[in-house]
């Protein structure tokens, strides 16, 4: 059977990353294929496009086992500041993920006293990047932009528990996404109004953090990543209406890890009283 090949604009991605910090880092489905099963699956993306070379010749790949016992505790890294405001979005099925698009200044974080604004979110499911080889059923990507077009994402990990707050909140929202794509708008979005962010502001006590890169095509390098060391709870139901609006081949949107290349993974953990 023939996987269905989901699209994506490498010129889009290039402008968006390389020169167009006002606009969200959001993908649209033209241009080279990739998918997740197959030909087009992870271990074929750098042979779809000269553009995804990187996903097969990178040194500096995401995702990763982080394995506990060879991270190297920081003495410069700081608590992680993120000063996200309310602002409208967009629920967008970007057919290989759900994701949120901002439109506005959404807030920022900061890393190492840069300041990276917040451009969008999107969901993985399984989780891409692991602790000491355990794989999570849902990874939130929380892609920042700094001025001069860097990048810095935030990956937070979600066990089955409780349900999401954040999810819960835009729960009907998410259904009529499926909705609108059952109906034939496979690239289909649906206005959430003013979304409050607070939602995503929990402390963050313990985190880890590592120079990589996209986790989809074109692969590009040097993305500050931070893997925040709390794992959040979803429900089954949360994790099922993430994946409903996706092809069949992109259900399980999740990379292989990648090499380390003698990358160090550096960890932040505030060991005083809570």
């Amino acid at each position: 059977m023939i996987s269905r090949v989901v699209y994506i604009s490498t010129l889009v991605v290039t402008l968006l990353i390389l020169g167009a910090s006002s606009s969200p880092i959001i993908t649209e489905n033209k241009g080279a294929g990739f998918g997740y099963m197959g030909n087009h699956g992870p271990r074929e993306w750098g042979k779809l496009s000269p553009e995804y070379s990187e996903c097969a010749k990178g040194k500096l790949q995401s995702p990763l086992n982080i394995l506990k016992n060879q991270v190297v505790r920081s003495k410069v890294f700081k608590p992680l500041i993120r000063n996200y405001v309310p602002v409208n979005a967009t629920l967008l099925n970007n057919q290989f993920n759900v994701g949120i698009k901002y439109e506005g200044d959404a807030g920022s974080m900061e890393v190492n006293g840069k300041n990276y604004s917040l451009k969008q979110m999107h969901w993985h499911s399984p989780s891409e990047h692991r602790l000491n080889g355990v794989r999570y059923p849902v990874e939130l990507h929380l892609v920042h932009q700094a001025e001069d077009h860097s990048l810095s994402v935030i990956a937070i990990l979600f066990n089955y528990s409780t349900p999401d707050p954040l999810l819960l909140k835009i729960k009907e929202k998410m259904k009529e996404l499926s909705k609108e794509v059952f109906a034939g708008d496979e690239e289909a979005h649906v206005p959430l109004g003013t979304l409050d962010l607070k939602l995503l502001k929990k402390n963050t006590r313990k985190y880890y953090r590592y120079v990589g890169s996209l986790t989809t095509p074109p692969c590009y390098e040097n993305v500050t990543w931070t893997v925040l060391g709390k794992v959040r709870s979803i429900s089954h139901e949360q994790v099922a209406a993430i994946k409903a609006p996706l092809k069949s081949d992109c259900k399980n949107n999740a990379r292989p890890c990648q090499p380390l290349n003698g990358r160090t993974v550096e960890l932040y953990e505030d060991l005083g009283p809570h």
